[in-house]
């Protein structure tokens, strides 16, 4: 009966060293679990805050845009009134214009060139103009 128990001890020392073993490979199973689950803890903090930043960037942005959407709205509403009275000044030109010409005095008819008178000589043939030297 010797032999049987201490087959069993040898049975129960082994299962005692097995469940050792276990025992040890979960902690270490625990241990890589919870070092994996910490770094993608850190890698989510991490990616939240890139996405923190970046909605404030896409805030910013979007805050420029609309103020840049308002100061084309203005610089088109500028453009709409320099363009009127542009028109206007045309216009009032083209009347000023008109009314100037219908108060203007009448243009007098061009003077006919006359040719100066010829000059005869002494013998009866013509010679020329007079052309005055004393001044």
């Amino acid at each position: 009966m010797a032999t049987i128990s201490s087959l069993s001890g040898a049975q129960s020392a082994a299962q005692s060293g097995l469940r050792q073993l276990r025992l040890q490979q979960a902690k270490r199973d625990a241990e890589q679990a919870e070092q994996i689950a910490r770094a993608l803890q850190a890698q989510a903090q991490s990616a939240q805050q890139h996405a923190t930043e970046a909605m404030e960037r896409a805030r910013a942005i979007t805050s420029q845009s609309d103020q840049a959407q308002a100061t084309a709205g203005q610089a088109r509403q500028g453009l709409a009134a320099v363009s009127a009275v542009v028109r206007m000044q045309n216009q009032l030109s083209g009347v000023v214009t008109q009314v100037t010409e219908r108060m203007a005095p009448p243009k007098p008819a061009p003077a006919t060139k006359s040719s100066p008178t010829p000059v005869v000589n002494t013998e009866g043939q013509v010679t020329g103009a007079v052309v005055n030297t004393t001044a």
